[in-house]
């Protein structure tokens, strides 16, 4: 009997249900679901990305260039803030909800009668590589969900391989140590294929370097092989020159934050490789693409009155990133900071940075059974007071996001801005509050096998 759900609540609510299977690390269930598929992962021509921070970006913006030059390009990105639709795009329109439901069907019908028991994400996963062979893509920028040797997305053999920023996260997962770490994020490294990496630890890139050259495969290192300087930032864009094969003046992206400008950087450089193996991209579509990168949740402003701006921002290096780039855009401005943190992360981490640009502090619990309660959050940001930190006087919690925003902008004057941030999750039902419609508020941060 043929499935057919019938709206796509229902086949999102099916897809929610698959996180009781957790989080398992391997490619067995994804290479027997391709096989049972047609292998529709070998269709497309495609670009791999891993990485701690900065995945998001930087496939957004290879995607906008590729698509730019006239290719036909699918993306495939987590996690999702408001809609499921977000995760799957080709030429950046969102997968319909009517193609949600048709294929979350096929790909149920097609492995019920197996014993294959798919996490989320390796579900998720067979069903954005059968769109993309079905609408016939011409490329595919794909991100890592968690990793990246064991990521349900690591069946592809790429044209070049992207690893961003690598810090500590999803410890218990992939390791306690930043070698452990990388070498789990340079599992997507493939034999003769060329990688990239925006990472800035000479650790990092002298441990990608080695695994590298292990595989026959050409490594271009941010600082060494290709860099950029920042010309101008303010709340809303970026502007740098760029200096590789090719050097580029006066480049432009509609977001913003100093970490950006490695993220733009490196997805011109991954153009500059693929124009190495032959594919035609041209100038006019590198400039063209990053100028129409679209990309929601870093470093977004969502109300102009009072001034919110929203960031994923859920690891202590991200969080002090988003700390720097804050200070730097708004020198002269207070903080009224909200954040809601998932109760696995490193809180105090989390915290640190983002207390010391901050006047008020309202911490907050997002809908998810793994946020930590606001009296969790409130007993690690004393625990940084004792040991010295400096810290707001001004300390609040509440229980739901909506009421952390409303008592914000009751403590939040005219020249202050709100930043919302920590988690996925938290910032995804901000959005929610000022106009994005919600499915599903459980999947907004893919915990089944997603970086967050």
């Amino acid at each position: 009997m043929t499935t057919n759900f019938d709206k796509y609540d229902t086949a999102v609510n099916y897809l929610y249900s698959l996180q009781k299977h957790g989080i398992k690390l391997g490619l067995a269930n994804t290479e027997k679901m391709m096989r049972i598929l047609g292998n529709p992962h070998t269709s497309f021509r495609a670009v791999h990305i891993a990485g701690t921070n900065g995945k998001g970006s930087t496939s957004a913006a290879i995607a906008s260039i590729l698509q730019e030059n006239g290719f036909k390009t699918g993306l495939f990105t987590s996690p999702h803030l408001v809609s499921f639709t977000e995760r799957i795009r080709i030429n950046n329109t969102r997968i319909e909800e009517a193609e949600v439901i048709k294929i979350a069907s096929l790909v149920h019908d097609s492995i019920k009668r197996t014993d294959l028991t798919p996490t989320f994400f390796e579900f998720v996963t067979a069903m954005a590589f059968h769109y993309f062979s079905e609408k016939n893509v011409d490329w595919a920028v794909i991100e890592t969900g968690m990793g990246g040797r064991l990521d349900a997305t690591n069946i592809i053999k790429p044209e070049a391989s992207v690893i961003t920023n690598i810090s500590l996260d999803h410890n218990e997962f992939l390791g306690g140590a930043l070698a452990d770490i990388t070498r789990e994020k340079a599992g997507i490294i493939k034999p003769g294929i060329p990688v990239i990496t925006s990472s800035g630890k000479p650790e990092v890139t002298g441990q990608l370097s080695d695994i590298a050259e292990k595989r026959g495969s050409e490594i271009h290192v941010y600082g060494r092989d290709f860099k950029g300087s920042l010309l101008k930032m303010d709340a809303g864009h970026i502007s740098f020159d760029y200096a590789g094969c090719n050097n580029y003046s006066g480049l432009s992206m509609p977001l913003t934050g100093r970490y950006q400008l490695y993220n733009g950087c490196a997805a011109v450089k991954t153009c500059e490789v693929l124009r190495e193996r032959g594919v035609s991209i041209s100038d006019n579509a590198v400039k063209k693409g990053l100028l129409n990168v679209r990309l929601e949740g870093r470093l977004e402003c969502v109300s102009e009155n009072p001034r919110v701006f929203v960031d994923g921002a859920h690891n202590p290096e991200a969080a002090e990133s988003l700390a720097d780039s804050i200070g730097e855009l708004f020198p002269r401005k207070k903080v009224v900071l909200v954040t809601g943190i998932m109760a696995d992360k490193d809180i105090r981490g989390i915290l640190q940075p983002l207390t010391g640009i901050s006047e008020t502090v309202i911490l907050t619990k997002p809908a998810y059974e793994r946020a930590a309660p606001p009296e969790r959050l409130m007993d690690d940001l004393l625990s940084l007071k004792k040991a010295g930190l400096d810290v707001p006087r001004l300390l609040l919690t509440a229980p739901t996001v909506a009421e952390a925003l409303e008592l914000a902008k009751k403590h939040c004057a005219e020249d202050n801005i709100i930043l919302v941030t920590g988690s996925f999750y938290t910032i995804g039902e901000v959005k929610e509050i000022f106009g994005g419609r919600g499915i599903w508020s459980t999947l907004r941060e893919g915990f089944a096998g997603s970086d967050n």
